[in-house]
């Protein structure tokens, strides 16, 4: 048993894989505690951020102390349903997540100087 979990932790993992996984579809009234039990079977959890403004309501961010235990908990909670919804679980990938801010900044920053000429 400890030489496959050896032989696991070994393995390559693909670039997108983060110890920060992202979870969208979450119950509005789903409390902090309920998302450290679902979450916690995969491994010890060093923070969750849930949303709680009204653009951000029903995703959280679930930060593991291991890359392997979000590996896991990614692949086995993907589609699992909570409260009858279906969880949608991602790896964080910050490039992607502002790479649309910096579009939209670049894109301000050329119609000001378009209003300038």
């Amino acid at each position: 048993m400890a030489f496959a979990a050896q032989q696991n932790r070994s393995t390559r993992l693909p670039p997108e894989v983060n110890r920060i996984i992202f979870v969208r579809n979450l119950p509005y009234k789903i409390a902090a505690e309920e998302m450290y039990d679902i979450f916690g079977k995969y491994g010890p959890i060093r923070q969750i951020r849930m949303g709680n403004k009204q653009e951000t309501r029903g995703t959280a961010y679930v930060v593991y102390e291991d890359i392997f235990d979000a590996k896991t908990a990614c692949e086995h909670l993907s589609g699992f349903n909570v409260m009858g919804r279906y969880l949608v679980v991602l790896y964080h990938q910050p490039k992607k997540a502002f790479a649309k801010l910096d579009r939209e900044k670049t894109q301000e920053e050329i119609e000001k100087l378009k209003k300038q000429l």
